[in-house]
């Protein structure tokens, strides 16, 4: 199964390479990190394109992209039931920026320095040679201590000057099919890239995850940052995307490291929204919500990884597996709008999954 696509790969980087020589696109081989102040142009200019992963690292020992889930998961057909009608069924993971560097654990693994620069929220170890093993159980700025997971970005500046969130990002976790129900956890250790810096404006708007693109003020869906900003202390420049949420149940990763995963699709005759056969396993659906404190002429603002079109994000699971659960069968099959401790304000009967210190009772 898993050697036609290894003879593949040449070809494939073959192209990619192309691609990126066409288009002016290079990597760096060094930058400033830190979590905030100036970095050096190219590092603010370059980009990386979804080559497939072709390096040996922790999880991937063979280097060909595929990182094959233990168990897998082949009992599961899409559901199509419609369970009672809940508005909500969610629960936010609220993690603040640790550092920026010119990393990427997951397109390039065990390569420091060749990515365009990223902005890392959640793990504080967060490194090109991330593994599942060296996240797992780490430091984390999110909330609940037990999600160790690994959330990042392109770096964004306006001029040289590296803008980060402040404070708490909002990262939901949703459901994304019309069965709340039948969500479960992310396996340990699952990964994958949502969007695509190499994107066009107009593929970035047609993203199944495109929401409200860049916004401040009263302006919204915009592909590309707005030309300017109110000038005041309460505009901030958000932007909301949302990852697919249906799983093949085989890989944690796969070379593009996006085909192991997939959008929801509508049933037929319906307006619910159920997995495809092929990715059948229905796992919550994120959603980054952040914002970034700039507002006023945005004529200097970009993305390390380019225009605001290029935007894009990672995901790389670490969650202690009893706590996750916890919270997705409380707040997503429950049917709540739950806090960072699984708490739903509307529905204080229902009590939270976790504790004071967001932690299980």
């Amino acid at each position: 199964m898993r050697s036609s696509p290894r003879k593949r790969l040449p070809v494939l980087l073959l192209g990619t390479a192309l691609l990126a020589s066409v288009l002016g696109v290079g990597t760096i081989a060094s930058a400033a990190t830190g979590t905030g102040g100036t970095a050096p142009a190219t590092a603010a200019h370059t980009g990386h394109t979804m080559a497939a992963s072709t390096q040996a690292s922790g999880d991937d020992p063979d280097g060909d992209g595929y990182i094959p889930a233990v168990p897998q998961v082949t009992d599961v057909t899409p559901s199509t039931a419609t369970p009672p009608s809940r508005y909500f069924h969610e629960f936010q993971a609220n993690c603040s920026v640790t550092h920026s560097a010119p990393d990427d654990p997951i397109v390039y693994p065990g390569q420091p320095g060749k990515s365009h620069d990223h902005t890392f929220m959640g793990n504080t170890s967060t490194n090109a040679g991330s593994t599942t093993a060296s996240l797992y159980g780490g430091t984390t700025t999110c909330k609940a201590p037990a999600d160790a997971s690994a959330y990042w970005m392109p770096s964004l500046y306006k001029g040289d000057q590296r803008i980060l969130p402040v404070g708490p990002q909002t990262i939901y976790y949703k459901a994304g099919v019309t069965d709340y129900t039948s969500v479960r956890p992310f396996p340990k250790g699952l990964r994958f890239v949502v969007g695509d810096p190499m994107q066009s404006a107009d593929a970035f708007r047609h993203h199944r995850g495109f929401v409200e693109g860049w916004e401040c003020g009263d302006s919204y869906f915009n592909t590309d940052f707005p030309a300017s900003c109110p000038n005041r202390a309460d505009v901030q420049l958000n932007i909301r995307f949302q990852a697919p949420s249906c799983w093949d149940g085989k890989y944690l990763d796969t070379p593009d490291h996006q085909s192991h995963m997939a959008y929801p699709v509508v049933k037929p005759g319906t307006n619910d929204n159920m997995c495809p056969a092929d990715h059948p396993v229905a796992v919550p659906m994120i959603e980054f919500k952040m914002a970034f404190p700039v507002n006023g002429d945005m004529s200097q603002v970009r993305l390390a990884s380019g225009r605001g079109y290029s935007f894009h994000y990672d995901f790389f699971n670490a969650w202690e597996e009893r706590t996750l659960k916890a919270m997705v069968d409380h707040c997503i099959v429950g049917g709540l709008q739950c806090d960072a401790r699984g708490y739903d304000q509307t529905h204080p009967d229902a009590g939270a999954a976790l504790n004071a210190d967001y932690r299980l009772p």
